[in-house]
């Protein structure tokens, strides 16, 4: 991929069929404490909640620092509908998770979006960006055990369970090849508080 369409990645929003995805800016950080911080949304987060703003800053500021180094990044997510009211983060990065190293997909929302499919949709247009754009040779995702909603976004995206991490966690892969071979509708939703 050229850096001029690395840089139209940041600039241009994608969109799915319900929702719009755009790279993060500063001004995203009040959303990024709201969501990290909220309990509920952080109950499967091996860390638990944000405790303060300052590392929400942090947080954010690793996700602009990537965006900046690759063109691409986490995304802000916001209803089309509503594009002005962010209600998740989430994408691909290049990072290190619970030991295990590659680019890795993530996703978290409030709660008041779940049980919609709206993980799900995100998920694919992240994939798609992974294969069809960046032309990787595959994604890792990693979950704890207990957090069965996002295993099963994870399963039904077609993402099989590879390994466990050093810690305990879940390590969920997708191959080009794979992805080549799996229907592009996202999947029904994932029941509310499976």
């Amino acid at each position: 991929m050229t850096v001029s369409e690395l840089s139209e990645l940041a600039v241009r929003p994608w969109e799915t069929a319900r929702l719009l995805l755009r790279a993060p800016t500063a001004d995203d950080l009040e959303a990024v404490f709201a969501l990290h911080a909220d309990p509920i949304a952080n109950r499967f987060s091996a860390s638990g909640p944000m405790p303060t703003r300052e590392a929400s800053a942090e947080l954010l500021e690793s996700w602009l620092a990537h965006w900046r180094e690759h063109g691409y990044g986490y995304w802000a997510i916001a209803s089309r509908e509503e594009p002005q009211r962010l209600i998740g983060f989430g994408g691909v990065m290049n990072r290190c998770v619970a030991g295990v190293k590659g680019l890795h997909l993530y996703f978290r929302f409030l709660p008041q979006a779940w049980g919609q499919g709206l993980a799900s949709e995100m998920a694919l247009a992240a994939l798609e960006l992974v294969f069809d754009t960046l032309h990787e040779a595959s994604v890792l995702a990693v979950v704890l055990p207990q957090n069965t909603p996002s295993r099963k976004t994870l399963e039904r995206i077609g993402m099989l369970l590879k390994t466990s991490s050093e810690g305990g966690s879940l390590v969920y892969e997708m191959t080009a090849e794979r992805f080549a071979q799996i229907p592009r509708t996202p999947p029904a939703p994932t029941p509310f508080g499976a």
